[in-house]
């Protein structure tokens, strides 16, 4: 019960926080306040609009917001986010064009499970729209999935990716960013063992830790210098009454956040500080650069116990996929086995969470895959997110993994749209 009252205080914690916000910014704003203005009351609300916001997106769950696409007839067609598999840990969703010819390209995006939702990566999607039909792994919040559902660790998460491939189709090709790196490449070799046929035609591994050892950062030391049992009794606690998963253990999102933010704390304690200056100002909007960032970053969710730990302990401490020694139902899963999807890596040089050398690692793995079906980038000065949702991706990186795609396809695209 311990573990359960400890989640309901951090619940607790962010509601009167948030709470704390509104309170301020509505005793602010009081009409009877303006007949003496004092900065410090214009203060006082800007601070309490930021913080309720603040604390209010910690629990919220994103919109996707792409409602429409301008295709190349010159009209707007409506965007469609459509459940194709629904399982309990995660769906698999299809960003559907009304009105538009699929488009030739087929592409299956794996969004990380790492404390964020799928919805990290709509920038990603948004740009990957014109050009190819996406598919998105939603994974689901932990603490929103009853215990009655069973327990959900990495060699599930990597069954449900064969399963989605299958669903998919031969002709898919495959993009994960950064966390399901190592498990996509787990499971596409799952698939060249187990049912060949369901193999995709590519796979793009976006800065994902295939070898944590290969170029220690911060994120993967941290693996190393914590026990198993440490980790379990810092960081596993049970939800709390408030929620369907109520008793489940989890990773909670809370936590990773404050991991998250304590990371660049200088950086963040500034950006907030700015923002208050600018809403007493009158200055900021509700879609700013601020909110449109931290409505992403601060809307977090619970992890599964068992994933975060099978994770910390299989990729990055025992470094089952580096060493190829990763098994599933204790079958062993042979990376070696892939001989016929195309494999690429992308890197940036600037990345300190999965610094370079890490995902390259992929390539030797694929000990059955010839050269010529193995590429790999890396691109400069990028740091980790900018590889997949910033401008170098946009500019350089997107390019390349379109034309890799092609190349390992044999389709030619045939339909080209502009995203609004």
């Amino acid at each position: 019960m311990r573990y359960m009252l400890t989640y309901d205080w951090m619940e607790t914690v962010r509601n009167t926080n948030q709470w704390l916000g509104a309170t301020a910014e509505a005793m602010a704003s009081y009409p009877a306040v303006s007949m003496w203005p004092n900065p410090a009351m214009n203060w006082l609300a800007a601070w309490g609009s930021v913080t309720e916001r603040t604390f209010e997106r910690m629990v919220a769950k994103p919109d996707w917001g792409i409602h429409s696409i301008t295709c190349s007839d010159g009209r707007d067609h409506l965007v469609n986010v459509r459940t194709e598999v629904s399982r309990a840990f995660g769906d698999l969703i299809h960003f559907e064009i009304a009105g538009r010819a699929p488009a030739s390209r087929k592409v299956l995006l794996v969004a990380p499970m790492s404390g964020h939702y799928a919805t990290l990566l709509r920038s990603t999607v948004l740009s990957l729209l014109p050009d190819c039909e996406v598919y998105v792994t939603d994974w689901h919040n932990a603490r929103d999935i009853p215990v009655s559902e069973g327990k959900f660790d990495v060699e599930d998460y990597t069954l449900y990716l064969a399963d989605f491939m299958r669903h998919m189709g031969p002709d898919t090709h495959v993009i994960a960013v950064c966390q399901p790196a190592p498990l996509t490449l787990a499971a596409t070799a799952y698939l060249a063992g187990e049912d060949p046929e369901a193999q995709p035609r590519s796979l793009t591994l976006i800065g994902g830790p295939i070898d944590p050892d290969a170029t220690p950062t911060d994120v993967t030391d941290f693996g190393h210098r914590v026990t198993m049992g440490q980790l379990e009794q810092s960081m596993i606690q049970r939800v709390g009454f408030k929620y369907p998963g109520v008793g489940r253990k989890v990773y909670p999102g809370l936590l990773q956040l404050q991991s998250f933010m304590s990371m660049n704390s200088e950086r963040h304690s500034k950006a907030f500080s700015d923002q208050i200056a600018r809403v007493a100002r009158g200055e900021a909007s509700d879609h700013d650069a601020h909110n449109r960032f931290y409505d992403e970053y601060l809307a977090v969710m619970d992890m599964p116990a068992e994933f975060y730990l099978s994770t910390v302990e299989r990729i990055f401490k025992n470094r089952d996929i580096a060493k190829n020694v990763f098994s599933i139902d204790g079958k062993h899963v042979d990376i070696g086995k892939i001989t016929t999807v195309a494999v690429k890596t992308v890197e940036g040089a600037k990345d300190d969470i999965s610094a370079p050398g890490q995902c390259i690692a992929a390539l030797d793995l694929c000990t059955g895959l010839p050269d010529s079906k193995k590429a790999s980038h890396l691109e400069p000065d990028a740091g980790h997110y900018g590889i997949f949702a910033g401008k170098s991706w946009r500019n350089n990186i997107r390019p390349l993994v379109l034309d890799f795609i092609d190349a390992n396809s044999g389709d030619t695209p045939a339909t080209k749209i502009r995203a609004v």
